[in-house]
């Protein structure tokens, strides 16, 4: 009886000395990051949404560094979410966290991918979308929730990313 209490007490030690690693590295994190912008707020006149689509927000981070996660402004938390693209920009609604807008000036492009920040999948699984939060270039990751979804997600994206003669691009199709 002695050797499992014993075994019980030493775990218990090495797994609140691990939480208490993770939390101490999450709150060094979020010092680090304290020169990142606010979010930019959700526009009081936002127009309908274009598009549409149930889905998990994977994480923000700095673009380019797929395992460098955003701490600050909720943007690390891994969430389900609702993403609408809207002439103004893009809104992530996520449960359990605040809404993330970003503006179609900010936005800088957008790509499949397999993973980001601890969250993997089948090749071009995840919609990555780059934009500019003030200074910071960021990555910030979708999952549809329904494959279907992605392709005219990803072209109403690449559309207003890349603005021009939209009317005589299409008429050939």
């Amino acid at each position: 009886m002695e050797k499992e209490l014993l075994a019980g007490l030493i775990t218990a030690v090495l797994v609140a000395v691990a939480l208490g690693l993770m939390w101490l590295g999450w709150r060094n994190r979020l010092r680090r990051q304290t020169g990142i912008e606010a979010l930019p707020a959700v526009p009081a006149g936002l127009g309908e949404p274009l598009l549409s689509a149930e889905g998990q927000y994977v994480a923000s981070t700095t673009a380019g560094d797929w395992l460098d996660r955003i701490a600050v402004h909720g943007l690390g938390i891994r969430t389900n979410a609702q993403l609408s693209i809207h002439p103004e920009g893009v809104l992530l609604d996520r449960s359990g966290a605040g809404p993330l807008f970003i503006p179609a000036a900010t936005l800088a492009g957008v790509r499949q991918d397999s993973g980001m920040a601890g969250k993997f999948v089948e090749k071009d699984g995840l919609l990555i979308v780059s934009w500019m939060l003030g200074t910071h270039a960021l990555d910030t990751g979708f999952r549809t929730r329904r494959a279907a979804d992605k392709p005219a997600i990803l072209q109403q994206l690449q559309e207003m990313i890349s603005p021009g003669p939209q009317a005589g691009a299409h008429s050939g199709k």
